[in-house]
């Protein structure tokens, strides 16, 4: 009898026991892929230059032809693209940016979404951009695209 109330006391306290998990906010967002587009000859911003306007990128899935969200960041001056859209799933992705209806270049995203010891992250497995020459500079996480 003894054993029998050991055994339903361990059994009660066990269901009684939280997820390990449930105390921790650990959700890593993916992250942002920001493209600064330059001249390739004056090495100014096209957007800053006036060759372009906000208004004419597209960012488009080449798989579905559907556009990938994005953003513009004006402020201060930036005129960066911003996709945000890209790793809050496992997926890949394959991009085409474009200016006026013309493609600057192609993006193409390996992304992972991971869950360990209580911890949300995006792990990115292959990233490439191809069609335009681009330098990365990895302290500011931004991609300078040079274009023609």
């Amino acid at each position: 009898m003894k054993k029998l109330l050991f055994l339903f006391a361990l059994l009660a306290v066990q269901g009684c026991q939280t997820d390990d998990c449930e105390d921790y906010l650990c959700n890593t967002p993916p992250g942002l892929f920001r493209f600064n587009i330059v001249d390739k000859a004056t090495g100014e911003n096209v957007f800053a230059k006036g060759t372009y306007s906000p208004d004419q990128i597209e960012v488009v899935n080449t798989a579905d032809g559907g556009e990938l969200e994005f953003t513009f960041v004006e402020e201060n001056g930036l005129n960066l693209l911003r996709i945000h859209s890209i790793g809050w799933q496992t997926e890949t992705v394959l991009s085409s940016i474009q200016l006026a209806g013309e493609e600057v270049f192609t993006l193409f995203v390996d992304a992972e979404r991971l869950s360990e010891d209580c911890c949300a992250f995006t792990r990115y497995h292959e990233v490439k951009i191809e069609g335009a020459e681009f330098r990365l500079n990895e302290e500011k996480e931004i991609y300078t695209i040079l274009v023609e």
